[in-house]
């Protein structure tokens, strides 16, 4: 990706966190305008990143790492959430990993899981058409049985991405096209399956054993699938996202975790908390609806956007 290219994705990704890096930026330009970082100043910093949804243990963390260089000296707002910038970047970093496709599996297998309305339909046809352009054949598999609308989307994002959709009847059972799907994959050896599934509340039982079987099916045929479960979070949840996390990872073992509409959202803080606390792979975040606005997870283009900060390159 040359510089032109990032420069173009970070401008995208700062205005698309710019609810999200107003909070900061007010918050921290009146909390600091001629003021020491006093233990008040930290306090109020800390009230300020819990209340921006990045979480009680971040907050502290962040707020006590700048009391150890900078306590009690004069600070500027810039100052402030530079050095935030950087903290936020180092938490964010160690799960900043791209989805790494195995191409001795043949199909990798890629089970697509979130509650409804997350955004995990666009996000499978986008992720569909950037594979593509890398040059790898990708099948998708209509699971959301339930809703005729999610099966017509799919097959209109695979119209856009050149894929090919296996789906069913409406009300079909959702395990079973998986299972067919993931047989046709292989009698034409794609090197993708990517599995779009019912939008699930994490409070159903009854639907949550679904999904997990869903998974014992397609090991019957692989019993090394699916090598990607992905749970897509739409970032408008906030503080909710830690309870939806739990309850997957707990369910059917994500693997990663995919942010989307950080663009309507003012609670971009949260896949920071969701690092800290989880520490489950970030492979893509989404700013927008257009097929180029889901992008793999950058920690620095993210934490100097929250922080409404300049690209740094």
């Amino acid at each position: 990706m040359n510089d032109q290219q990032t420069g173009s994705w970070f401008g995208r990704l700062k205005a698309g966190l710019q609810r999200s890096s107003q909070k900061f930026t007010d918050g921290i330009t009146d909390l600091f305008s001629k003021r020491k970082l006093d233990a008040e100043a930290l306090q109020d910093l800390e009230e300020l990143l819990i209340q921006g949804d990045l979480g009680v243990a971040t907050a502290t963390r962040l707020a006590g790492s700048l009391a150890k260089t900078r306590f009690d000296q004069e600070v500027t707002a810039d100052e402030i959430r530079t050095a935030l910038a950087d903290e936020v970047a180092a938490i964010l970093a160690p799960v900043a990993h791209p989805l790494i496709i195995d191409d001795t599996r043949k199909p990798h297998v890629i089970l697509v899981c979130g509650v409804n309305g997350s955004g995990k339909t666009t996000t499978i046809g986008k992720m569909a058409r950037q594979f593509r352009n890398q040059g790898r054949s990708v099948l998708l598999a209509a699971g959301d049985t339930f809703r005729a609308a999610a099966v017509e989307q799919l097959q209109i994002w695979g119209q856009r991405s050149d894929c090919r959709v296996i789906a069913r009847d409406t009300g079909a059972d959702a395990a079973g096209l998986a299972f067919d799907a993931l047989k046709e994959a292989q009698a034409e050896n794609a090197d993708i399956l990517m599995i779009d599934t019912a939008g699930r509340l994490q409070n159903r039982k009854d639907l949550m054993e679904e999904l997990r079987k869903v998974i014992r099916v397609v090991r019957k045929i692989d019993e090394t699938a699916p090598h990607s479960v992905l749970l897509v979070m739409d970032a408008t949840i906030g503080q909710n996202a830690h309870s939806q996390v739990e309850t997957f990872k707990n369910m059917v073992e994500v693997s990663g975790l995919v942010m989307t509409k950080l663009d309507g959202s003012a609670k971009g803080g949260v896949v920071v908390a969701l690092a800290e606390k989880f520490g489950l792979p970030v492979h893509a975040v989404g700013v927008g609806e257009g097929i180029d606005d889901l992008r793999p997870f950058d920690a620095t283009a993210f934490a100097r956007s929250l922080m409404g900060l300049p690209d740094p390159s």
